[in-house]
């Protein structure tokens, strides 16, 4: 069974910084390609970014494309969402998953089998 293990959310003002940390159990890590969702107030849930299971190519969300920087660690296990100059919009739980097939990254929400609990980002303006 895979457990996805997600921390780091918190309450933030406009423009400030935050990093989130997904650590995954049970499933061969490194070769899974890894996403960060969000579900905002009123709104679908969004793929924000999604990394390939070498780091070598990744996906962001126009809404988060130079703020975000997603990136994994195989020897921890773990993957990251650095988040800069943060918006009152990108409020949201914001969720680790992972896909059901390995290595390669997709957009399709139905491909991700595995989800974390979430985490609450507030960012104040």
């Amino acid at each position: 069974q895979v457990q996805l293990v997600e921390s780091g959310g918190g309450v933030v003002q406009a423009g400030g910084s935050l990093r989130l940390s997904c650590a995954a159990i049970g499933r061969i890590f490194s070769s899974y390609a890894m996403g960060w969702f969000r579900h905002g107030p009123g709104k679908e849930l969004e793929l924000v970014a999604a990394i390939d299971w070498s780091g070598g190519s990744i996906y962001y969300a126009d809404s988060v494309k130079g703020r975000f920087t997603i990136s994994r660690d195989n020897a921890k296990n773990t993957v990251y969402l650095q988040m800069n100059s943060l918006k009152p919009e990108d409020t949201a739980v914001y969720y680790c998953a992972s896909p059901r097939v390995a290595y390669y990254y997709t957009k399709e929400l139905r491909d991700y089998d595995h989800w974390g609990q979430g985490t609450q980002v507030t960012v104040s303006s």
